[in-house]
């Protein structure tokens, strides 16, 4: 059987050692080349008329969905009032809902008037639950 400790000699191994060593530390020492970073467009100029018309819109389309949103809340606590099944919890948010659109609030009306609409249609739904003995 051939020991492959025996194969190289003494000085072969400690000059591969010492070559392996030397291309660590050239490796570590050249730096790479780091592409330049490519020359960015700069960004439009909006002007402050465009930026007024888009709060303007912004402002708009979350006015029509909040009074939307406070029709369906509306709707949504008269049919669980009508079934005796309102929450207190959901007039709350009906009313907190109306407050905020007649106070341009319309993002707060939002979620008033989403959590109106489902706590009115969970008291429904429990309707369809037995009753407590």
């Amino acid at each position: 059987m051939i020991d492959p400790d025996h194969l190289c000699s003494q000085s072969a191994r400690s000059f591969g050692a010492l070559l392996a060593v030397a291309l660590l530390a050239a490796g570590c020492a050249v730096p790479e080349s780091v592409p330049a970073p490519a020359p960015q467009a700069a960004a439009p100029a909006i002007s402050p008329e465009a930026s007024a018309a888009a709060r303007k819109a912004r402002q708009a389309q979350l006015e029509a969905e909040a009074r939307a949103l406070l029709a369906q809340a509306e709707t949504d606590v008269q049919r669980a009032r009508a079934r005796r099944a309102l929450w207190l919890k959901a007039w709350e948010d009906l009313v907190e809902a109306r407050k905020d659109v007649a106070a341009a609030d319309f993002e707060s009306a939002i979620a008033h008037a989403r959590g109106a609409s489902e706590l009115a249609q969970l008291g429904l739904e429990q309707l369809a639950y037995p009753p407590v003995k």
